[in-house]
């Protein structure tokens, strides 16, 4: 299995969501964490709204650190769209998918960007099966 690490500034929405899917439609080909570089400590209600339309509990997700995650290399590490590089995090191939932040989005743009997370993690997914 390949091993990526979605990374955001909080780990509190768009890392939690893409490891939420990378579970969703990826067993047994990518073994997924989410991690913040300034963990808010908890994950966003919204997430947690909006992935349980989707048939995913959120709740079992916490917001963590860097440090909190395996200290391993990566397959992929990718930055959700936050600035952040993280160049202490070992990785193989380094990825940003410049997704927007959100938590301050309206219901239906939130779901837009869920969507997008969605379709990104599917691409990887395809992508890491090939190789």
């Amino acid at each position: 299995m390949k091993r990526v690490l979605f990374v955001c500034v909080e780990n509190s929405c768009r890392s939690q969501i893409a490891e939420a899917f990378s579970r969703i439609h990826a067993e047994g080909v990518i073994e997924g964490y989410s991690a913040g570089s300034r963990p808010s400590g908890k994950v966003n209600q919204k997430a947690i709204e909006f992935m349980r339309e989707v048939d995913y509990d959120l709740n079992s997700h916490s917001s963590k650190s860097l440090s909190e995650v395996p200290d391993v290399e990566y397959d992929v590490a990718v930055a959700m769209g936050c600035g952040d590089e993280c160049p202490f995090v070992r990785a193989k191939q380094r990825e940003d998918w410049g997704i927007p932040d959100p938590k301050e989005l309206p219901p239906d743009e939130f779901r837009k960007v869920r969507d997008l997370i969605e379709t990104k993690v599917k691409e990887l997914v395809s992508r890491l099966k090939g190789e």
